[in-house]
């Protein structure tokens, strides 16, 4: 693994549409990959930021959008926008009560790989969940988190998604928290039609407070990546 540094910016974007956290994402994206290029990265803070956006459903560079099980004026209608993009996976839902988490690092300062960076994703969430006294683990042939996974009682609690351009990843994952999963009934999730979706409130019996949510998350990614978090910005 690189002796790149592991300085990240933290910044709490608070609630923002998705269009504009993913322009966001792609300029910083840039910047990154031009430093890294020239030989400039060590000049470069890694970010890590979350947001929470308003209804909106998100389909993969290799989704499928028959996965998207309604008809577009129906979106304006339970007030959702829709977009393809250029992150791995299939379909999922964001929106408000979820956190998303979008860590646009240089890659081999942190992880072996792509699949070894999924990995290590998986395994902060999992160890997130473990202060809440909630077993999940990973489901053969998937990606994200899921609850009792290899069961017929399989629900996901963590959806995955990621680009790497040159070296530097986009996008994230999505953890529900106070998610009003009805949403989640107009589309099969990640392109699953056998499995379910779950929150964090839902397995709990009641909605947390977001901001120790994301105190505690930031934590365990934290100590899975062995990151220096040397700047936060909270953006209200």
């Amino acid at each position: 693994m690189s002796s790149v540094h592991k300085n990240v910016r933290f910044t709490d974007l608070g609630h923002l549409d998705y269009m504009a956290s993913w322009d966001l994402q792609e300029k910083i994206c840039a910047s990154l990959v031009e430093a890294r290029i020239t030989g400039r990265f060590d000049a470069v803070s890694h970010h890590l930021m979350f947001v929470e956006h308003p209804h909106v459903y998100t389909l993969g560079l290799n989704g499928n959008s028959g996965n998207l099980l309604m008809e577009p004026e129906f979106l304006q209608k339970i007030g959702a926008s829709y977009y393809k993009t250029n992150r791995g996976g299939d379909i999922t839902y964001h929106g408000p009560g979820q956190l998303v988490a979008y860590p646009i690092l240089n890659i081999e300062a942190f992880a072996k790989g792509i699949r070894d960076y999924i990995f290590m994703l998986e395994a902060a969430v999992i160890k997130f969940l473990k202060t809440y006294q909630i077993d999940a683990g990973r489901l053969s042939g998937a990606t994200g988190v899921w609850l009792e996974p290899e069961t017929s009682r399989a629900r996901k609690i963590c959806a995955i998604g990621v680009r790497a351009s040159r070296g530097i990843s986009m996008h994230g994952f999505a953890f529900n928290v106070n998610t009003d999963l009805n949403y989640f009934n107009y589309i099969n999730p990640c392109g699953f039609t056998d499995k379910g979706v779950t929150s964090l409130a839902k397995e709990l019996g009641f909605e947390l407070p977001m901001d120790v949510v994301k105190s505690k998350l930031k934590e365990a990614i934290g100590e899975v990546f062995e990151m220096n978090f040397s700047q936060d910005v909270f953006i209200e």
